[in-house]
């Protein structure tokens, strides 16, 4: 496994230029963004970024407020949608793609293939959602293949479980939930989505959702997975069918709400016939890393309760960046595996006041999470120019978070897309300089070989209450490869500080570098001149670091002539 960078992004928000904005708006007044927004020149400055990965989010058709029964797609009802546009993960054709992203809706899968096509001719790798844990209320596929049964098809609606039923239902209880759906009937009642076994979910339950049924019984605590359960098979086949179609990896919604015997079953299975497709699981459950990866198989992880957490509290509540050691050390064996970010669609935006207010105080703690393991690292559409997603957008409401439940137009991409031309000649100064960072970051994350490749020796412990270094502000380590070695000092303090870092024999032995070996220095963000530096456990290391930065300095091996 290698090193990639994900760019994830929500189609129905990019490539988006109208500018109403008005609170709960129809997709007519407020627009939505294309799968042909993506054109190559959008895609190569996506590229540019040093990513090579794009999560397209939202791709598969979910249920939404707008009709597009005019094109034989059943309409949903709106008691039971989460927003004009409707939430992304609340699946209705688990064969079909949002119609919301096509410029003409006949030609949406065709249009969905050409971005695919696109995508790759740009040197990119596409990303979908696979959402297996839960589907809207009234899924109902209305182009499967022919061959196909539907989920719900040929259930025992008059069991509350059975081993081939793919839902969960409640017999002798209709729907009713805690708020009023006059016009919607349910009965039985299925189980919510969130494993909320009640027909009266509330309004903070996923009740625009449905539970799947993969052979647990929850009623008396018991599994059937042998034989193989039809939602097994069933899943089986979307996941195909979406790999046929060139995707190359898949990031699967609450993975850890399915039985982890389905993924090692259904992982193998797909890489039986797509060696290369990648599968990345939501797991919040530390206790549960390892079991998903060496028992389900899948190839990465979110790292949210860990790193995410860590270094949003060290940003935000002042906790000591001397945790980070504690973070890494705790998923050894597969740290390289736990994909690290700090925005994404679930998060508050860095730069809103639920969270740093400033996108400016994340730079050290991104310098953390693109460089210090092999591990994948991920940003959200709109972090690079420091979105702070404090919109009020309808069903969303003032949270800090970018809507994935209305149409809407994010200011920040639109400024940086400049109706198609992606030049970002209507970006601030200070967003240039937030997106130069970024672009810098992300590209000396994926192709430095030390990073992708190399080892990382922590250095922390050697300066615990060390003069001029400050333990709980400031996190150092080095990365090698061969002979190419990598210092980054992170500094967390919103003043500049210079520091004094030492270099104890330990490192020099495991790095195998002499004591006093003198090296050149190159400084790979900023190119502030270094003088040659000396690395010996008997003489610190001096450097300067503006307020919330780092430093990545390369450092090469002096040849001396004899």
């Amino acid at each position: 496994m290698s090193k990639f960078t994900i760019y994830q992004v929500l189609p129905r928000l990019f490539g988006n230029y109208t500018v109403i904005n008005k609170k709960n708006g129809s997709i007519n007044e407020n627009g939505c963004g294309k799968f042909n927004s993506f054109s190559m020149k959008a895609l190569n400055e996506i590229k540019s970024l040093g990513i090579t990965h794009v999560w397209y989010t939202g791709v598969i058709e979910h249920a939404t407020q707008t009709d597009y029964s005019k094109y034989h797609i059943r309409k949903d009802h709106d008691v039971i949608i989460k927003g004009k546009a409707g939430s992304a993960y609340a699946i209705k054709d688990y064969y079909d793609v949002d119609p919301d992203l096509s410029e003409n809706v006949e030609n949406r899968m065709t249009e969905f293939e050409d971005l695919v096509r696109r995508t790759h001719s740009a040197g990119l790798k596409v990303i979908i959602d696979f959402v297996p844990n839960h589907v809207a209320r009234e899924y109902k596929s209305d182009v499967k293949p022919p061959q196909i049964r539907d989920l719900g098809e040929d259930d025992q609606t008059n069991y509350a479980f059975h081993p081939n039923n793919n839902f969960y239902y409640l017999p002798g209880q209709q729907f009713r939930p805690e708020f009023d759906v006059d016009g919607y009937y349910e009965y039985p009642a299925k189980v919510t989505g969130n494993d909320h076994f009640s027909a009266s979910p509330s309004v903070n339950d996923w009740y625009e959702t449905i539970k799947i049924n993969y052979g647990v019984d929850y009623f008396h605590y018991q599994r059937y997975f042998d034989p193989v359960p039809d939602t097994w098979l069933k899943m089986r086949e979307i996941l195909l069918f979406w790999a046929g179609k060139e995707v190359d990896g898949f990031r699967c919604d609450m993975a850890e709400m399915v039985p982890v015997e389905f993924w090692h079953w259904v992982i193998d299975e797909v890489k039986r016939r797509y060696p290369d497709v990648i599968f990345i699981a939501e797991v919040y459950n530390p206790q549960e890393y390892r079991n998903y990866i060496f028992n389900g198989h899948f190839d990465y992880l979110y790292d949210k309760v860990g790193m995410y957490d860590l270094l949003r509290n060290i940003i935000c509540h002042g906790y000591s960046a001397s945790y980070i050691t504690g973070v890494w050390q705790s998923s050894s064996g597969i740290e390289d595996r736990m994909l690290n970010f700090l925005e994404n669609h679930d998060e508050q935006r860095i730069a809103s006041v639920f969270f740093a207010g400033n996108p400016d105080m994340a730079r050290p703690a991104m310098i953390v999470a693109a460089t210090l393991t092999r591990a994948p690292v991920m940003i959200y559409s709109g972090q690079e120019l420091g979105e702070s997603g404090m919109d009020e957008e309808g069903y969303s409401g003032l949270d800090g978070r970018t809507s994935i439940f209305d149409y809407w137009g994010v200011k920040s991409i639109q400024d940086w897309a400049n109706k198609g031309k992606f030049d970002g000649a209507l970006l601030s100064p200070k967003q240039q300089e937030l997106r130069r960072f970024y672009q810098k970051l992300l590209q000396i994350a994926s192709l430095e070989k030390a990073i992708t490749k190399g080892v990382m020796y922590d250095l922390q412990y050697a300066n615990l209450f060390q003069q001029d270094y400050d333990s709980d502000r400031q996190y150092a380590y080095f990365r090698q490869y061969d002979d190419e070695l990598m210092l980054f000092v992170a500094n967390f303090n919103d003043q500049p500080v210079d520091i004094a870092l030492n270099i104890p024999p330990e490192a020099l032995e495991y790095l195998k570098i002499s004591e006093k070996t003198e090296f050149e220095c190159t400084d790979m963000i900023d190119a502030i001149p270094v003088k040659k530096m000396i690395l010996s456990s008997n003489e610190k290391i001096r450097l300067n670091i503006f307020a919330s930065y780092g430093r990545i300095l390369k450092l090469k091996k002096v040849n001396k002539s004899m």
